[in-house]
């Protein structure tokens, strides 16, 4: 059978455009692939949803657990936990009127500062057996202006929940008291509070901190009945940051 011959003119300009198509998508670094789900199109009034080529790909639960802290860059008192501290549903298991204070201590008692949705990539739980600090540790990876959003929101505690009343379940009363605090300068951008829980005789002292790392986020707590150890918290923030910031510039050379 004979084909006609007008057909086979019609094959290289289809040729060209394949190839045309497929320089363009290599040229552009394969930014296509990684664009973050619901960006859609780039327009000139959306500049923002635009994907970043300098995001780099979220972290394995290898590359996260190889960032964590361990008991060894906190000095010799510590060691890995034994279980949860018996002032975590004693004293932080309470619910205030003010859902931001209410939510605040929701994320201390749970650990979950971005959201139940939203799981750590690797997580480390590390007690003081001498002074009785418990400090827990989690990295979680999620998009950098979500997790922003997150720290904005941390500092305005001090003002919106500088002192109220928590109420436990058996309608015991907790003043809570909420202070910023000032991180090491670490990551991209962080935050820090301190919050104070009057139970009866009992005061319990958590230190609360948030470290951004381009789109991965150190997040901590630090508490203990009685004065924290200053010292285990800043640690924890200069070495976890330097480490996670590591491990992505790694994960980075290896894509």
């Amino acid at each position: 059978m004979q084909h006609a011959p007008a057909a086979r003119p019609l094959l290289a300009p289809a040729l060209s455009a394949v190839l045309a198509l497929t320089v363009a998508a290599c040229s552009a670094g394969g930014r296509e692939a990684v664009r973050p789900a619901g960006t859609g199109a780039a327009t000139a009034q959306s500049p923002a949803t635009l994907p970043s080529p300098a995001v780099p790909p979220a972290l394995t639960r290898g590359q996260a657990r190889a960032a964590l802290i361990t008991e060894a860059d906190l000095g010799a008192a510590w060691v890995p936990t034994r279980g949860a501290a018996t002032w975590r549903d004693e004293v932080l298991k309470a619910t205030a009127e003010r859902p931001d204070c209410r939510r605040l201590l929701d994320v201390l008692y749970t650990e979950e500062l971005f959201g139940a949705a939203i799981a750590p990539r690797a997580t480390a739980a590390l007690d003081d057996a001498a002074g009785g600090s418990q400090l827990h540790y989690r990295i979680t990876s999620y998009r950098a202006a979500d997790i922003d959003r997150v720290l904005d929101w941390l500092g305005t505690l001090p003002d919106t929940c500088g002192r109220f009343t928590a109420r436990a379940a058996r309608g015991a009363a907790r003043d809570v008291r909420v202070t910023g605090m000032t991180p090491p300068e670490a990551g991209d951008a962080r935050r820090g509070l301190r919050v104070t829980v009057g139970a009866g005789a009992a005061v319990l002292t958590v230190d609360l901190v948030a470290v951004r790392v381009g789109d991965d986020a150190i997040s901590l707590t630090n508490g203990v009945l009685g004065e924290p150890a200053d010292d285990a918290t800043t640690t924890a923030v200069e070495v976890g940051t330097r480490r996670l910031t590591e491990v992505r510039r790694q994960g980075r050379a290896q894509v």
